[in-house]
Parts: structure tokens; sequence; C-alpha cells
């Protein structure tokens, strides 16, 4: 009786044994874990977020998401919890979970938690980063400027967005922008460009470009304006022509506000537009070409000639002086000799006047003398050969 007592406990302790390794390892793959860390995303707002839990062995256990600054619950299993119609949950075959954030905004960035409700509890958590692309602040960006000439201008551009937006400055135009240690560059950077003293080479329209990674890049266009008084410029003061000739006297001005430009005589009356008298202005930007041809000189064309332009902030006027010189007819000669005997006598002189060429002097006199050069000189070349002359007469009398 003892001995059958002591083989049933036997073949009991055996039947505990052989069960205890299966009860063991069905405990162990019953406990849920998470086969992987969750990666931290990052989302352009206005985009739909994705977070992915993945858990193995889940069970009869449930995943949950959680705000973790808030500590606000947002899905518990297959329910959504919070009121906030832009959260969603799935899975796939209750492994792997989705969290969903439709139409994410820069408020939804922060840390989310997901959650398995086991004792004790198991989380993961990870980072939404919104990146937002950049937008100028028009209110804290500088507005259109007029300046005048030689002041120092500072343009500045403020700029939002995530990652901080970077600034880049540069002219429309694709012209230089003055640099702060010297110098010029194509474009600068910063939130502030200055300009010191600043020239009406600098005026035009400035680009300030703000960038962080995220399209697209935004840009906001500055004008600047940068006025001046007008300012005149002659090539030729003096210009020698002769009767019946055509000639075109020219005069270059600067200025801003945009001036009035005309031609007067030394009287000051204004030189309308006629057959003998054609004047023309081309304009660029801020410089002004003027030009005023003469038809078929005559006596009473010779004489002073201004050229004027005004503006608000003042006037400025250039002088050209016209006057006669000989009519260059001498074009070719000859130098005929004839023979009579042993005696060569030179008894014919020719003089081939005209030219069929354009009438226009190609010849300076100066009393018995002359000078192979262009119509017109300028006062420098006019004052050296008076000069020389002056000096030659002195020498002369020594």
């Amino acid at each position: 009786m003892a001995q059958t007592r002591i083989d049933v406990l036997l073949g009991v302790s055996t039947v505990l044994v052989l069960l205890l390794p299966h009860t063991v390892s069905a405990k162990l793959l019953e406990s849920p874990k998470f086969s992987q860390p969750i990666p931290n995303n990052t989302v352009a707002v206005g985009r739909e977020a994705i977070l992915a839990c993945v858990v193995e062995n889940l069970g009869s256990y449930k995943v949950a998401w959680l705000r973790v600054d808030t500590q606000t619950i947002l899905t518990i299993h297959n329910h959504v919890v919070t009121k906030n119609h832009r959260i969603g949950v799935t899975h796939s075959e209750l492994k792997t979970w989705y969290l969903h954030i439709k139409e994410v905004g820069e408020n939804d960035r922060g840390w989310y938690m997901c959650q398995i409700n086991t004792d004790p509890m198991k989380s993961q958590i990870c980072y939404l980063d919104v990146v937002v692309s950049p937008d100028i602040l028009d209110h804290s960006t500088s507005a259109d400027i007029v300046v005048d000439e030689g002041a120092d201008v500072s343009l500045r551009c403020v700029a939002k967005g995530s990652p901080e937006p970077s600034i880049l400055w540069k002219r429309e135009d694709g012209q230089l922008i003055p640099s702060r240690v010297g110098g010029e560059v194509a474009s600068t950077s910063g939130p502030t460009l200055n300009i010191s003293k600043i020239k009406r080479e600098h005026m035009g329209p400035y680009l300030c470009i703000a960038s962080n990674g995220v399209p697209p890049s935004v840009s906001k266009r500055i004008m600047v304006v940068v006025q001046f008084s007008p300012s005149v410029w002659i090539r030729y003061q003096l210009v020698g022509a002769y009767d019946d000739q055509q000639i075109t006297l020219e005069c270059h001005s600067e200025a801003y506000p945009k001036s009035i430009n005309y031609w007067t005589r030394d009287n000051g009356e204004i030189i309308p537009h006629s057959v003998k008298y054609v004047p023309e202005i081309i304009e660029d930007g801020y410089k002004v070409h003027m030009k005023l041809t003469i038809n078929h000189l005559g006596p009473l064309d010779y004489g002073i000639y201004k050229c004027i332009s005004k503006n608000s902030l003042g006037d400025m006027e250039g002088t050209i002086n016209i006057y006669r010189i000989s009519n260059p007819a001498l074009k070719n000669s000859s130098f005929h000799v004839k023979s009579k005997g042993s005696k060569k006598v030179a008894n014919d002189i020719t003089y081939q006047i005209g030219s069929t060429e354009k009438d226009r002097a190609d010849l300076l006199y100066l009393e018995d003398e002359f000078y192979s050069c262009a119509h017109q000189l300028d006062v420098s070349q006019l004052l050296t050969i008076l000069w020389l002359r002056v000096l030659l007469y002195c020498i002369t009398f020594i």
C-alpha cells in the first residue's frame, strides 16, 4: 500500500515538472513588449502626421496613445478618446498601432507616448516636430523709402518660421550692394542691411529673401529712392561750325525726382521743336541724354546755347558756344607743271572744291593755320592751342 502511494506521488511530481516549462514559456509569450523604438517624426504644417508603435504579444492587453506635455489620453485601443476631430487610430493585425494627426499645426509639436496597460505599465515616447515655411512680417519689415543722397540708410527684414529663417539681401537688377567692410558684394545676409552715405547708383529695388529649408522661400521687394538736385555734364563746350552745316549739340543730366529738360538761347528763350531745331530727350532712369540738332546753320545761329535741367530740389544748366569757322571746302589740289623747251614753269595751280561726303566740318581753321581734327573741340584742347601761339609770339619778340 505504501509503495503504491509513493508511485502515485512520483508520477504526479513528474507531470508537474514536465508541465512547468510549458507554463513558464506560455507566461513569457503572453507578456507584450515593444519591437522597436518609435522614430521621431518631422512634418510640414498642414500635412498629416503618422506615428507608428510596434507591439509584440499584445494578447488581451490594450494600446493607448497620449500627449505627454498635456497628459491627455488621445486613443485607447480602437477608440478615439479626445474630442479633437483631427486625431485617428488604426492598426495592422494588432501589431503596429498608428496615431494619425491630420492638418498638423504648430500646436501639435511635442512629445507623444505609446502605452501598454500592463502591470507595471510599459511605454515609449517619440517627438513630433512641425516645420513651417518662412513668412515675412510686413509690419516689422521696412517699406519703400525715399532718402536724400549722402544719407545713411538701414533696411530691416523680419520673418517667422520653423526652423528660424535666414535672411539674404540682393538687388533685383543684379547690381552690387555696398559691403559693411568696404567694397561691394552681390549679396549679404542678416536681418538688417546698412548703407552708409548712399549714392544715386544705389537707387533701385532691393529683395529681402527668407528661407529655412522648408519650401517655398519668400521674398519682399523694397524700393529705395535716392533724391538729388540736377547735375549737368557737357563733353564739348566749344563747337566750331560753318554756314549751312547740320550740327548736333549734346548734354547729359542726372536728377531725381524726374527733371524737366529743355534748351534755350543766351537770352533765355526756349527753343521749340521745328524744322530747323530738333530737340531730343533720351531717358534712362535718373539719367537724361539731351540732344539739339540744328539744320542749315545760318549767321543768326552762332552763339550761346544752354541745356537746362530742373526738379523740385534745384536746377542746373550747361553752356555750349557755337562759333564760326571757315568752310573746309579745300578737298583736293593738283599742281600742274608745263614744260617750255628746257624751262619748266609752274604756271597752273588748280583747287578742286566740293565733296560728295556728308557736309560736316573736318578741318578747324585758326587764322592762316589749320588743324586736322573733329569739328568739335573741348575747352582744354583750344586753350592748349592758344597758349602755344602766345608762347611762339613771345619768343619771336625776344
